[in-house]
């Protein structure tokens, strides 16, 4: 009993609460389940409040993902989209909760998450396990926050 415990949290956390089981862009209904989370995250805690939720989603993540990938045949399932939601919030670090700031972060990171610059392309395809699904989109997350902060700082 406790083994299937254990595995349904996983999947519930990997699926981010079941959005990455819609079988049509399971990343990008991840990457929009994460929004809500960051603008009540950080409309609580601020930035610093954002910044832990990441690292802890992120190491969570891990080990989530290794436990539910292992009953799933593919390396990097689709269906795993807790990644996003570490990338998402990664990537929206940079702003403060603003809808066009949201949504061009959402843009940017899936941009980045889809097309796998280097380290991206390198973590994706070298990296196995739980550690190997999450640090792909920490490096999207990066390129996306990177882009988000140059049209914040443009604009201010």
């Amino acid at each position: 009993m406790k083994t299937d415990l254990k595995k349904r949290f996983a999947m519930v956390l990997a699926t981010w609460f079941g959005s990455g089981l819609i079988k049509v862009a399971p990343g990008t209904w991840g990457s929009v389940a994460a929004l809500p989370f960051a603008w009540v995250i950080y409309h609580m805690w601020r930035a610093p409040g954002l910044a832990l939720a990441t690292v802890v989603v992120f190491l969570i993540g891990i080990w989530v993902s290794d436990v539910h990938a292992r009953d799933l045949p593919d390396d990097d399932p689709s269906e795993i989209v807790i990644d996003e939601v570490a990338g998402m919030w990664l990537t929206l670090l940079v702003v403060p909760p603003d809808l066009l700031y949201y949504a061009l972060g959402f843009v940017f990171f899936r941009i980045a998450d889809i097309w796998k610059p280097w380290p991206v392309c390198w973590a994706d395809r070298k990296m196995k396990g739980g550690t190997g699904i999450m640090l792909d989109d920490i490096f999207a997350g990066v390129y996306a926050a990177i882009a988000l902060l140059v049209v914040r700082l443009w604009f201010q």
